[in-house]
């Protein structure tokens, strides 16, 4: 009678030691970020509007065909204001944004009206940059010149 009883508490002992409390995780906080930057990519079709923090990670992105601009509306000044103003307003709200660089790319009708939503938001601009790629013919084809 001893040995059993020895046994359930040997049982007993080592079921109490494999069980072990699981750890929960939690969610992150939001990242603060106080200067980042305003990427503004305007198409003649649509206008993207991504705010990053100064190392590129995107924090907010918006565009005008998301904010529930259709078609040929997509590519007006308007909805590029309206892309700007929904980004620059959350990056601002969740993660206390406040100065920016600017960089634009393209040639469409959003580039002036998004540049101004971020001022109007009341997020200071350091700079704006011309980021367009220019067309220089590209380089030598290959194979022999023609006489």
């Amino acid at each position: 009678m001893t040995e059993e009883m020895e046994k359930s508490t040997v049982a007993t002992a080592s079921q109490t030691e494999t069980v072990a409390p699981k750890k929960v995780k939690g969610k992150k906080g939001k990242r603060v970020v106080n200067a980042g930057q305003v990427h503004v990519q305007a198409t003649f079709n649509n206008t993207i509007i991504t705010v990053t923090d100064k190392n590129g990670g995107a924090l907010t992105a918006s565009s005008a065909g998301a904010n529930g601009f259709r078609g040929s509306k997509k590519g007006t000044a308007y909805a590029a204001q309206i892309a700007a103003e929904k980004a620059l307003e959350a990056a601002k709200r969740e993660h206390g944004l406040s100065s920016v660089d600017v960089f634009v790319s393209g040639i469409g009708l959003g580039r002036d009206s998004a540049i101004r939503a971020v001022s109007s938001v009341g997020i200071r601009i350091d700079s704006i940059t011309d980021v367009t790629p220019i067309a220089h013919g590209g380089v030598r084809p290959k194979g022999e010149r023609k006489p």
